[in-house]
């Protein structure tokens, strides 16, 4: 499993340089871009910032539970909280989570663009949002009742 966990290492760079692009073309067009551009542009980089931190939950806690422990990070005054406390469970929910968070993201990103879209595809949009939504919560109503049978 480490090199899957190297490759996101490497999927976090892309979205860096990513980030990097947005932000540039932001502050260089500062004052020619319309409100709702500068919105979308922000929105972006939240998207982007939002799926760099799941993917540092997935390497960091799939890394503690399916390769190897970092003992040596234990004790770090820097170490977060959940590390080495994510299950896989709390892992897919977290995931989920994630996910509902940049669905949403996009869907208001096509909201603000809506005369360049057709019902059919709104319609689309929220239907899949909403399946995540669903999703995530029937997730954390099986976990719920998981943990109150043990």
């Amino acid at each position: 499993m480490a090199p899957v966990y190297l490759g996101l290492v490497g999927a976090m760079l892309i979205l860096l340089v990513k980030f990097g692009s947005e932000l540039w073309h932001l502050l260089s067009h500062a004052f020619s871009l319309s409100e709702s551009e500068i919105i979308i542009g922000v929105l972006t980089l939240v998207d982007v910032a939002l799926i760099m931190n799941l993917l540092i939950i997935i390497i960091f806690s799939g890394y503690e539970n399916f390769v190897s422990k970092m003992e040596d990070l234990h004790s770090h005054h820097d170490r977060p909280e959940w590390m080495g406390h994510i299950g896989f469970t709390d892992l897919k929910i977290k995931v989920i989570g994630s996910i509902v968070a940049i669905s949403g993201i996009e869907l208001l990103k096509s909201f603000m663009n809506v005369e360049n879209l057709t019902n059919r595809d709104m319609a689309w949009m929220v239907g899949i949002h909403l399946t995540f939504v669903v999703s995530g919560v029937l997730y954390a109503v099986m976990d719920r009742l998981q943990g109150k049978g043990h």
